[in-house]
């Protein structure tokens, strides 16, 4: 199927701004810019005003806001019984932000069910590592006997948590980085930008777009 992209979607130059998220297309679902960079200034720009860049290798930088969205708050956050034995058994250590390049390099290699590519292509972990050094972008990592075995990224501003990806390589791991980031941390929203039932089993939930950008900005703007 051939997508007609309109004119005013497309970013020439590094001040070109997003278009409204509310003039994203349909099909694809939320596709809503073409093109520009990933600047830490546009990068930003994007989650602020609820997009995000989703793209493989070989493709112009593709801009999404997609409707609906997904998300999770601390009321939403269900652990089931046997993910509370897990955490009370104290398997698992958790740290922040010790070893983001890892998290993410592990989230571009791990081999996922139904998935061939990855759009964490080499130019989003050059991007995603400079904005950790810049202090926006963070992990939450879980470490058994020492060993980085789960974990996540995403960009933080404010009191949101804009989740990027994650990976476990032992069972339950990357729940468990979940579970922390909204049980252990100040972040009163996480994006979790589509639908997941991996994330949906732990409590995130869609809301339709235009009530996310409302909620997005009370809480980066608080």
């Amino acid at each position: 199927m051939e997508i007609k992209i309109p004119e005013y979607f497309l970013i020439s130059t590094k001040n070109t701004p997003f278009p409204d998220v509310e003039l994203a297309l349909k099909e694809p679902n939320g596709l809503v810019a073409v093109g520009g960079e990933l600047s830490t200034n546009r990068l930003l720009n994007a989650y602020s005003n609820g997009i995000f860049p989703w793209y493989t290798e070989g493709e112009p930088i593709l801009w999404y806001s997609p409707n609906p969205r997904m998300i999770a708050t601390k009321d939403s956050l269900h652990i089931s019984k046997s993910l509370k034995k897990i955490i009370k058994s104290n398997i698992f250590e958790i740290r922040i932000n010790t070893n983001f390049s890892k998290v993410i390099n592990s989230c571009k290699y791990i081999k996922r069910k139904n998935q061939t590519n990855t759009w964490i292509n080499k130019d989003i972990v050059i991007a995603y590592n400079r904005l950790n050094k810049e202090g926006y972008a963070k992990s939450i990592e879980v470490y058994q006997d020492n060993d980085l075995v789960g974990g996540l990224y995403g960009i933080a501003i404010n009191k949101v948590f804009f989740g990027e990806s994650m990976f476990s390589y032992v069972s339950n791991a990357s729940k468990i980085a979940f579970v922390y980031l909204l049980k252990n941390t100040n972040y009163l929203l996480v994006d979790c930008q589509v639908e997941n039932p991996y994330l949906k089993s732990l409590g995130a939930f869609n809301i339709e777009r235009k009530s996310f950008i409302k909620l997005l900005k009370k809480l980066i703007n608080d």
